[in-house]
């Protein structure tokens, strides 16, 4: 699951960044996103990486999805049988809601793909205009959309903090020190991270790249 999450992170990452563009021009965000269809030419044919990085995606996900599922089959048999009195234990949001955030974060997915992929749910749909499809998809009166997009980007926000934090214990991190550092940098990789994604739609949305 830790193997899984960090290559999701690095992802997200790299997406966020390609994002950014936006903020450089029309010409220059569209010349960025025909640029990802040719990576790995003349060695690939056109699109080739993209899918390659698609199917890569897909397995990283089902493998976390799988990896979170055994998890909890493993937790209910290590205790088949209730509590009769369970105090409260302490945590954060992000751990109590990991598991209902990773089911809107699947969905947030589906609907990016249906939208900024493939087209379909978007005003626009066209693929060799991508900067007119991010504008289009934020406009002031498609706001649900926006919020739809605050709400899960702030979800994969307060999940990766809570994941990181995760990943590096199972990866070996156990003393007082190291966990104080993990919950500060995963807190900070958070919370650019959600700053990088949400400075797209709100600029659109509020004419500041149009």
């Amino acid at each position: 699951m830790a193997v899984s999450g960090i290559a999701l992170v690095l992802f997200l990452f790299a997406h966020a960044a390609g994002n950014l563009k936006i903020f450089i021009g029309n010409e220059d965000f569209d010349h960025y996103a025909h640029w990802l269809r040719t990576i790995g030419t003349p060695l690939l044919p056109d699109v080739w990486f993209l899918w390659i990085m698609r199917i890569g995606l897909l397995v990283a996900i089902f493998a976390h999805i799988y990896a979170a599922t055994q998890l909890t089959i493993r937790a209910k048999k290590a205790r088949p049988v209730k509590y009769a009195h369970r105090p409260k234990v302490q945590g954060s949001y992000a751990a109590r809601t990991m598991r209902w955030g990773g089911v809107i974060v699947l969905l947030f997915i589906i609907y990016h793909i249906l939208d900024l992929t493939t087209g379909h749910l978007n005003p626009v749909g066209d693929s060799s205009r991508p900067h007119a499809n991010v504008i289009a998809d934020f406009a002031p009166d498609r706001w649900y959309v926006t919020l739809f997009y605050v709400v899960s980007v702030i979800m994969v926000g307060l999940h990766l903090r809570h994941g990181i934090w995760s990943a590096v214990r199972t990866l070996g991190q156990q003393t007082k020190t190291n966990e104080r550092r993990a919950q500060v940098t995963a807190l900070v990789l958070s919370v650019v991270l959600v700053a990088m994604y949400l400075s797209v739609p709100f600029a659109v949305t509020f004419g500041l790249v149009e």
